[in-house]
């Protein structure tokens, strides 16, 4: 169940982010739909909270220094430690594929850093995507990292709709999949979410925290690399995270 307001706050934030300049409430109820007494809403409600501010008077709205305020406030409580980010630097530029760091989130895997591809075909993902945790190989991997009752009460709440051909198909296959992934150290996917695409997937733990880290593109590139990109995840691991 989703909440519409947060949902179309939400919106806001990710129209000014792509817009990347002030924006009137016409312009807001032009791109939206909404009605415009609830565009007023939303925007009026924002400038009140010091998240909205006018560069220009009626010049439009614009999104504070607040929202940055908080959100230092919150990834320094918990940051992203520094040295997965040197591996996603290094993966990608040696692997030449989109590469992220996943952590567990319910029953999904969020994504919390990505450095994407820079070939023209590739798989395109951002922070804060999230991905089915029990038949994904980031997810496999994350769930590796739980004890066997925490992978119960997670896998009792999953569903299997939606999902590509490859994908496993129920509770026991994905308990297999595990496990053979905890034996050989790493995990894999093809099509198993997203249809022609592949990856794999390394579990990490680094500060008490369980994160897996991920290289992936379109199978006509990945596959039959497997191998090879699970040795480079773990020599990368190894070198800058101090997992030896």
């Amino acid at each position: 169940m989703t909440v519409r307001q947060i949902e179309n706050m939400l919106g806001l934030l990710e129209f000014f982010a792509e817009r990347r300049e002030p924006a009137t409430l016409a312009d807001v109820v032009r791109h939206f739909g909404w009605p415009r007494s609830s565009a007023f809403n939303i925007l009026t409600t924002l400038v009140e909270n010091g998240y909205l501010y006018e560069p220009r008077a009626r010049g439009g709205f614009y999104p504070s220094p607040k929202w940055m305020q908080v959100i230092s406030a919150i990834s320094e409580a918990e940051p992203l430690p520094e040295s997965l980010a040197r591996v996603l630097r290094r993966l990608a530029e040696e692997t030449g594929e989109t590469v992220w760091v996943s952590a567990p989130s319910g029953v999904f895997a969020v994504f919390l850093d990505v450095v994407e591809s820079f070939q023209a075909i590739r798989y395109a993902a951002k922070p804060g995507k999230r991905v089915p945790i029990h038949i994904t190989a980031s997810g496999q991997a994350l769930l590796t990292q739980m004890p066997p009752r925490d992978i119960e009460v997670i896998l009792n709440k999953v569903t299997f709709d939606d999902s590509g051909p490859n994908a496993p198909k129920s509770v026991e296959e994905v308990l297999q999949r595990i496990d053979e992934g905890r034996a050989r150290g790493w995990f894999h996917s093809a099509s198993n979410y997203s249809t022609d695409l592949g990856g794999v997937s390394v579990p990490v733990t680094v500060s008490g925290r369980p994160f897996s880290v991920t290289v992936a593109g379109p199978l006509s590139r990945v596959q039959g690399k497997e191998l090879k990109h699970a040795t480079m995840i773990q020599q990368a691991l190894a070198e800058e995270t101090d997992q030896n």
